[in-house]
């Protein structure tokens, strides 16, 4: 199909200092998981994407000096010619599509502690980041920077620069953001400094200002140079010069970067939750920047509109579109649109499994896209499956696993049967997307479903309930089995282990609010599964207009929350509904009338008013279907999937029915293991471009 001419504005060439990017698509810094150790899998991560048309393609944070270690979180270094090694099959993969490569000079400062390389951390003025997330969390205190160490950091970001130029990259971020060294001097919280560098803001840009000549310097001006900054504080603080600081920063470097990359300070809001936030969140705190500069611009947004995108270019917002978790959801999503298919487009759900995938120390998952981080090691693309197979193949079950598993198969070439009990298909998503905030996850099986309509070896079947005998009659080559998990009434102990039923009358599973069971309030919540289900269900029994308490064995309210950014929205979500919230307790007895709580440290007992009790805490797979199909051994071929499986979340249902459909009937494929380059590895590094 031809491109849809109102999207023919995505297409223009944009000039970024001496390089052109061929299109508006601009995949912006982001974490990924894959550092220097994995330097196959990053290329075919980030080449992917360059294949699916983003004009440029970036890596996430990369080290310029081990003064910048942010272990145990993964990142990237350009710190000697093995690290030049590694990033030259990134750049190389992404150049063979036509792209531009562009790489993030990162140092930490106050906020990357060095854990591994146990130097000194650096900051302006020895204000450390106090940060209550363990994985964040240190005893390790900054030392406050000296003329010398200033000397040094922008040494080291000009011998980064010529590191990242041997290494093939176009484009060298300087890192002015999300709290790292270079925003430190910008934002007078950490910087208290009397010299040249501290006070007005004259001052405090001159750093960055230093940084960004050093860069292009050093690379003789022939790789462009752009500016990752954040504007969320400083745009909320006012100015005697400026409508605020922001709009005085930029003013003071509106000529210096050949692009502004422009962010949130705060994860929680520069990466924030479809549930909370919605597309283009970013717009009223970036939207003045192009009106100051006559420099490039791009910006995120968890766009996946294209119309949205050309309302950001035509409304002078920003010249290029940028996308992280887009991206990942879809590295083809500029390819659709110009080939005008944007139906086809893999919507970011903005879960944010992605994130907590960089919080974990992996490499990123997403709920979208299962092919995620396998691109290299197992060989799975995106967009094409091998057509290795033929025969017939039936899955049972219409959920995020059953659709996944039903649409890789055909596209295997398998005559794919679907059959799902219920009316509708989607599974678990069905009643979770109608909870408040997650209706953009049904994008799950709205994508599924809409390619499997389309194909001509796929029959849909709802309304199809299926016993062994009935699987018999039917005869396929292969059986999947997806049936789904359900959620028990089982308590949990101080010492966090599942222990049995509660047997108390009112007393309920997020399976019975799903089934429509009239709740009576007072209600109380216990979560100890401590993702988003307890939370939401908390919300949704307050909009209902009950009296909502909610209960967890954690420290806060859907504690495993801060690896998605939810868990701060979720505490403001509960103070504006009323809902109260009981932390570190655990349920020990319910009469139907009162509920027994204690502390799961101290065992101090108390008690609160209830009527109802709902537990959202184990889930239970298994299949007597699947159980009664292998007893009888009715097929040679038969496979259980998704959380039947394994219970987990919707990311981890959509990955195993890919990966069982992917390998059912096909014969064992190597998984291959990627290494890190050493510097003995090394004969000599790459030339600079003349």
């Amino acid at each position: 199909m031809a491109r849809d001419p109102r999207f023919d504005i995505l297409f223009e060439p944009v000039a970024i200092g001496p390089k052109t990017a061929k299109n508006r698509f601009f995949q912006v810094p982001h974490a990924s998981g894959m550092t220097n150790a994995n330097p196959h899998v990053r290329a075919a991560f980030r080449g992917t994407k360059a294949e699916g048309g983003w004009g440029v393609v970036s890596t996430g944070a990369c080290s310029v000096h081990p003064s910048s270690d942010d272990s145990p979180f993964p990142f990237a270094s350009l710190w000697d010619a093995a690290d030049i090694r590694a990033h030259a099959v990134m750049t190389d993969a992404v150049h063979a599509h036509g792209a531009l490569a562009a790489v993030e000079l990162w140092h930490g400062g106050a906020a990357a502690v060095n854990r591994t390389t146990r130097h000194a951390p650096l900051s302006p003025s020895g204000v450390p980041w106090m940060a209550t997330h363990v994985g964040f969390m240190s005893s390790a205190r900054p030392r406050v920077m000296d003329a010398g160490d200033i000397r040094d950091l922008i040494r080291w970001h000009a011998e980064a620069a010529v590191r990242a130029e041997q290494a093939g990259f176009d484009i060298l971020y300087v890192y002015a953001g999300m709290g790292y060294l270079p925003y430190q001097f910008l934002l007078s919280d950490y910087n208290h400094r009397t010299d040249a560098y501290g006070g007005s803001a004259t001052n405090r840009v001159r750093l960055v200002a230093q940084l960004i000549d050093a860069v292009r310097e050093a690379t003789g001006g022939r790789c462009a140079v752009a500016l990752r900054v954040s504007l969320q504080e400083l745009r909320a603080r006012a100015s005697e010069n400026a409508p605020s600081e922001a709009h005085e920063i930029i003013g003071l470097l509106k000529d210096a970067p050949d692009l502004f990359d422009v962010k949130m300070d705060y994860s929680a809001t520069d990466c924030a939750p479809s549930r909370f936030t919605p597309e283009g969140s970013h717009e009223p705190v970036v939207d003045f920047v192009r009106q100051i500069t006559d420099k490039p611009v791009v910006g995120v947004g968890r766009f996946t509109s294209p119309d949205t995108m050309v309302s950001m270019v035509r409304r002078g917002v920003l010249d290029l579109i940028g996308g992280a978790r887009p991206s990942i959801a879809d590295p083809f999503l500029p390819r659709k649109i110009e080939e005008g298919r944007a139906e086809d487009i893999r919507e970011c759900i903005g879960c944010n499994i992605c994130i907590s995938s960089w919080h974990d120390g992996v490499w990123v998952r997403c709920t979208q896209n299962p092919t995620a981080g396998e691109e290299w090691r197992r060989g799975w693309h995106p967009e094409v499956v091998r057509k290795d197979a033929e025969g017939t193949a039936l899955v049972v079950g219409g959920g995020p696993a059953g659709l996944e598993a039903a649409l890789t198969l055909a596209r295997r070439g398998f005559a794919v049967t679907l059959a799902e009990a219920g009316r509708d298909f989607g599974g678990r998503l069905l009643w979770e997307t109608r909870l408040p905030g997650l209706r953009q996850w049904f994008r799950v099986a709205e994508y599924r479903l809409g390619q499997l309509r389309r194909m001509p070896n796929v029959s849909l079947h709802s309304e199809s309930a299926l016993g062994a005998e009935e699987l018999r009659d039917f005869g396929a080559d292969h059986v999947v089995i997806a049936t789904g998990a359900r959620w028990t009434t089982n308590l949990c102990g101080p010492n966090e282990i599942p222990t049995g039923p509660i047997d108390a009358p009112r007393v309920y599973t997020p399976d019975d609010i799903a089934r429509g069971v009239r709740i009576e309030g007072p209600v109380a919540v216990f979560d100890f599964d401590n993702y988003y289900m307890g939370s939401a269900i908390a919300e949704h029994l307050a909009a209902e207009g009950l009296a909502t308490t909610y209960v967890t064995s954690a420290g806060s309210a859907q504690s495993w929350g801060v690896m998605t950014n939810e868990q701060p929205l979720v505490h403001q979500a509960f103070r504006k509904a009323g809902i109260a919230c009981r932390t570190l307790e655990i349920v020990e007895g319910f009469d139907g009338r009162n509920l027994t709580l204690a502390h799961v440290f101290s065992g101090e007992r108390s008690t609160i008013a209830a009527r109802s009790l709902v537990i959202v805490g184990q889930r239970a797979g298994g299949s007597a279907l699947y159980d009664a199909v292998v007893a009888e051994g009715i097929f040679p071929s038969v496979a259980l999937t998704g959380d039947a499986n394994a219970p987990g979340a919707i990311a981890h249902a959509v990955y195993q029915g890919h990966r069982t459909a992917r390998e059912i009937g096909a014969a064992p494929r190597e998984v291959l293991r990627d290494a890190p380059y050493a510097m003995r590895d090394i004969a000599a590094p790459r030339e600079a471009a003349e």
